[in-house]
């Protein structure tokens, strides 16, 4: 069973709908950013609040997207009977009760009820996600498809230089008294009321976070939105559940995109637990630094792609700035902030010791695999185009995997030794740009 969204605004649409739609989808991405970019200040959050490891506070990021796998063929399943509006009045729905089930899980400060909301808040992103991707490739010429998923991502990644500032404001004022050496100067029961405490601050923003979340559900519901009406694949021509593997470029792309969203998630969830790690202040806003580093790599991506970049050329250029970076938060001094000076510090923005920097910088690096990833990974799919989108989502799994993998080799050794790990994801990224991409037929090679 697929969903498909190539019906979606075409030649015969106004204009008028087209930016209605773009939009629309914009709304969409600003919302799935808000809540995805919550996880960078809410891991080292909750690992004082529970008294975690760095390889248990990780499990944020593995419920969270976990989900993506679990849910996508679900997903596509209730797209198809329900169509494209009430799918997303669905999935919001679903990232509303997600939203509330926050509120027992501060109230007992338990981790296991967290995980539960988080994979639940996911479980409704996903829904959106399966279908608003495909329609913004479907939605103009393919070589310019990075293009207006580089304008989707600049509400994406926006929302996620925001958010860590308000979670910060809201949730991370006096956070020296909580601190690990603060916390084992209490006696135990003083200690487990000052974690209950910090947890209780929780409660308020995510019941904002819900009624924001409601009223936008009961919009979308009521709106005279123009519905996306899903298409099933003619009789004799289904989509078997094996059918999209034989197309090497999909499947190489959702390996690459796996290795991508895990690379993205650790430098954008784990700079604040490394941040902490080195004492720098305000650690809680250190996503945002990453996130201002993507918004500006999607604004490249917006004025170069087509124009003056392939997008193949643009995955070529963050696959190899993206090794690069990687070596020097490796090598790099975790004391001198020379880099972050020259690059902020005359714009009066705090700087950061220059390894974190560099992590910050891979956020430029990553801006751009995302866009370029998707339309190379489905050109040529025709009617498995729905399916090939489903698995490209389940992909976003590697940011469930690998930020774990990260978190136990944190454990074991340093958490800056452990970033070499991401050397050999864009290693596998730098060969899709290259070579993998072309590849047509199994055995056969380029076509």
């Amino acid at each position: 069973m697929a969903v498909t969204l190539a019906s979606a605004p075409q030649a015969g649409n106004s204009r008028r709908d087209v930016v209605l739609g773009m939009a629309f989808v914009g709304l969409l991405f600003f919302i799935l950013g808000f809540v995805t970019w919550l996880n960078g200040s809410l891991v080292p959050f909750l690992k004082i609040v529970c008294g975690l490891n760095n390889f248990q506070a990780l499990w944020v990021t593995f419920a969270f997207y976990i989900a993506y796998t679990a849910m996508a063929l679900p997903s596509a399943a209730v797209l198809v009977r329900t169509g494209y509006k009430k799918g997303m009045t669905i999935g919001l729905g679903i990232m509303c009760v997600g939203a509330l089930l926050f509120i027992p899980a501060a109230q007992s400060a338990r981790y296991e009820l967290f995980l539960v909301a988080l994979f639940t808040l996911a479980s409704g992103m996903t829904l959106m996600q399966t279908a608003i991707n495909p329609y913004i490739v479907c939605l103009g010429p393919r070589e310019s498809a990075a293009m207006r998923i580089s304008i989707m991502g600049l509400f994406n990644k926006g929302a996620g230089v925001v958010v860590p500032l308000v979670f910060s404001t809201l949730m991370l004022a006096d956070i020296d008294s909580f601190s690990h050496t603060a916390l084992e100067a209490l006696d135990p029961s003083a200690r487990a009321a000052a974690r209950a405490g910090l947890s209780e601050r929780l409660v308020l923003p995510y019941i904002c976070m819900a009624a924001v979340l409601f009223v936008i559900m009961v919009f979308i519901h009521c709106s005279n939105l123009r519905d996306i009406e899903p298409e099933t694949d003619s009789p004799g021509v289904g989509v078997e559940r094996t059918g999209v593997l034989q197309f090497p470029q999909l499947v190489f792309g959702a390996l690459a995109l796996f290795a991508y969203v895990g690379v993205e998630v650790i430098a954008g969830d784990t700079i604040g637990l490394y941040g902490h790690e080195l004492n720098v202040a305000n650690f809680g806003v250190l996503t945002s630094y990453t996130m201002m580093c993507m918004v500006l790599g999607y604004l490249i991506g917006v004025v170069a792609i087509p124009r003056y970049l392939s997008q193949q050329r643009a995955l070529l250029f963050s696959a190899v700035a993206g090794l690069l970076l990687t070596i020097g938060v490796a090598t790099g001094s975790a004391t001198d902030s020379g880099i972050s000076q020259a690059l902020i510090g005359w714009a009066g923005v705090p700087t950061v010791p220059d390894t974190v920097m560099l992590l910050a910088l891979l956020g430029l690096a990553n801006a751009m695999v995302w866009p370029a990833i998707w339309p190379l990974a489905l050109q040529g799919l025709g009617r498995y185009t729905a399916s090939g989108s489903a698995l490209l989502v389940m992909a976003i799994s590697g940011g469930a995997v690998l930020p774990l993998l990260y978190g136990h080799l944190a454990d074991l050794n340093t958490s800056r030794g452990a970033y070499w790990m991401l050397l050999p994801c864009y290693a596998l990224i730098l060969w899709y740009a290259a070579y993998g991409h072309k590849i047509r037929r199994w055995g056969r090679g380029r076509s």
